[in-house]
């Protein structure tokens, strides 16, 4: 099952925290306020897309890409093509002459269908105006799908929510 997550980022002087629930109400819609009624735009997204599995005993990440989106629309358009890309290559077609005979296998029933869950996923509207809304509300998405060995990861989250995080702490002093 392919989960979109709603994260919040925490920072104390002991490090970050990072709270996740699964995606629920709809937040503030494309623009939000802030705390003295202005509206914040988010205009660039950081995407990141990540697989991670077993190997040595440790839970291993292997980065299959990043891109700086320039508007939300860019952001959305490469997570789908990342996750449609994974899909491709997870589920290739059997017939296709780069592969020799028998080198592709089924695997079990039990086993979860990431590439079909990830195609879902980049063709349901409702999920990707999900998505979109969280993003411009400035909170982190994650993408996440995983079957027996591997869970894949895409991550998008705004660079102002980024640089508002970063610069909070400086504007929070206290006065003694």
């Amino acid at each position: 099952m392919v989960t979109v997550f709603r994260e919040w980022r925490y920072s104390n002087i002991r490090g970050t925290f990072t709270a996740q629930e699964p995606h629920g109400k709809r937040g503030f819609g494309r623009h939000h306020s802030d705390a003295f009624g202005g509206v914040i735009v988010h205009d660039e997204f950081l995407c990141h897309v990540t697989a991670y599995g077993m190997c040595g005993g440790q839970r291993v990440g292997v980065p299959l890409g990043t891109y700086r989106a320039p508007t939300l629309a860019l952001a959305l358009w490469w997570l789908r093509d990342r996750a449609s890309w994974i899909a491709e290559r997870l589920d290739p077609s059997p017939e296709a002459p780069a592969f020799p005979a028998g080198a592709l296998v089924p695997v079990a029933d039990t086993v979860a269908d990431v590439p079909a869950l990830l195609r879902a996923w980049c063709a349901d509207d409702v999920q990707q105006e999900l998505v979109a809304d969280e993003l411009a509300g400035g909170r982190l998405v994650r993408i996440a799908a995983h079957d027996d060995t591997t869970e894949y990861e895409l991550l998008a989250e705004s660079v102002d929510a980024l640089r508002m995080q970063r610069t909070l702490p400086a504007l929070v002093v206290p006065v003694a």
